[in-house]
């Protein structure tokens, strides 16, 4: 097999499990299951991936990819402050969350972040500088890592709670956003009237 078709079949690979754990979750993501999909033997998934979780781990590349993907489209408007951009990028990952909950959920799968093999520098991490620049933006006053951790701490739950039910029954929000609102004006300060 040369390099083209090993690459094509990895990408392959990798392209079924995406397409799986976008429709069924992340529960669905067996080897055996991916290579079917791919239509290849159960075995064949291991030539490029020795491991299950480095095959999840590329999958959840995948993931952070969009979300970077996205969350660059949504701060990048010319002329909005850091406040808005901040908002947008909470939105964004909100939305990402809610949308796309098996992605999110294998995302932040303890066993792959603690694997090395999901290479947080490079998946996560450029995200949450980003959070911890706009956050030093609008609160310089701040430590802005902590800040931005505690702000993603409170957006991650809210996703979690929305996502789970409990959040919408608890509070009698028929919508996240009053109170991605709340936890912005929370860590933030109120958002100063224009």
């Amino acid at each position: 097999m040369d390099d083209r078709e090993t690459t094509d079949l990895r990408t392959r690979l990798i392209d079924v499990g995406v397409d799986l754990v976008t429709a069924e979750g992340a529960q669905a993501l067996t080897l055996r299951e991916i290579a079917r999909r791919a239509g290849v033997s159960h075995g064949a998934p291991r030539r490029w991936f020795p491991t299950h979780v480095e095959l999840l781990s590329a999958i959840a590349r995948r993931g952070f990819a969009d979300l970077q993907d996205r969350a660059d489209r949504a701060t990048g408007g010319a002329g909005t402050g850091p406040r808005a951009r901040l908002a947008a990028l909470a939105e964004t990952y909100l939305d990402f969350a809610l949308s796309q909950r098996g992605m999110y959920e294998l995302m932040f799968r303890h066993d792959l972040l603690e694997s090395g093999r999901l290479g947080l520098r490079e998946t996560s991490l450029p995200l949450f500088e980003t959070l911890v620049d706009l956050v030093g933006r609008v609160r310089p006053e701040a430590d802005p890592r902590v800040l931005a951790g505690t702000l993603w701490a409170n957006l991650h739950g809210i996703a979690q709670l929305w996502g789970w039910g409990s959040l919408g029954l608890a509070t009698g929000a028929d919508s996240h956003v009053p109170l991605l609102k709340a936890a912005l004006d929370a860590h933030l300060g109120p958002e100063e009237p224009r």
